[in-house]
């Protein structure tokens, strides 16, 4: 005849063995972080590979390589090559242009808060694997209008929304006179760009000091700083 366990050995079974939960909890645990580091590892090696190689010439099994993954392994985390450039636009160029929408009401002068965002932009970009992407999407745009679409969405509307609300400021406080530039405030970071582009093609001709160029610039629109 089979013993009936009693009360206590019963609860006993059925209570939750702490000691199993953690070992299970630790496994997850690290399996999700050996997926995050696959994760960055495949958009490291995507960033490598479409500066070297450019957006169309470059294959998802170059990019598998380089990584140190399957090409399937890829699949489990972007469906395509251009969802993985969107993560790229996303994770190195979209931080710093959100920068300028994140900054508080400037106590100093518009043009002083304009010239250091400016200056630290022109700072993490030009010489950087950033500049190398923004070059990247000038060359290739025309080619992949869905590429171009994705960047002005998520870069380039932001950057020129940001601009705008300072040039209204410099124009309500007297800074700046020209009203019109409100309009246009692309002007406003001009420098910016033609410094990404004359870095890759012309500095090893004739060097350009992008920052020197940018403070002139602002000579032009605020007017020159007086000196004491």
């Amino acid at each position: 005849m089979t013993k009936k366990p009693t009360k206590a050995a019963a609860a006993k079974a059925a209570s939750p063995k702490p000691e199993a939960d953690g070992e299970a909890a630790a496994p997850a645990s690290s399996r999700a972080t050996r997926a995050a580091e696959r994760r960055d590892a495949i958009v490291e090696a995507a960033m490598e590979e479409f500066i070297a190689r450019g957006f169309a010439a470059t294959r998802l099994d170059d990019i598998a390589k380089r990584a140190g993954v399957a090409k399937g392994t890829i699949y489990l985390h972007f469906k395509d090559k251009e969802s993985m450039f969107e993560e790229l636009v996303r994770t190195v160029i979209v931080p710093v242009v959100a920068r300028l929408n994140a900054l508080p009401p400037p106590t100093g002068s518009v043009r002083d808060l304009i010239e250091t965002f400016a200056g630290n932009f022109l700072k993490e970009v030009i010489g950087t694997r950033r500049g190398d992407l923004v070059r990247l999407i000038v060359a290739e745009g025309p080619r992949f209008p869905s590429v171009a679409d994705f960047y002005y969405r998520e870069v380039v509307s932001r950057g020129i929304a940001g601009m705008r609300a300072l040039i209204e400021l410099g124009v309500a406080r007297g800074e700046i006179h020209q009203k019109n530039l409100a309009r246009y405030p692309q002007i406003l970071i001009a420098p910016a760009m033609i410094a990404v582009i004359w870095q890759s093609l012309f500095a090893r001709h004739a060097p350009l000091d992008a920052q020197d160029m940018l403070r002139v610039h602002l000579d032009l629109i605020f007017g020159e700083r007086r000196t004491t």
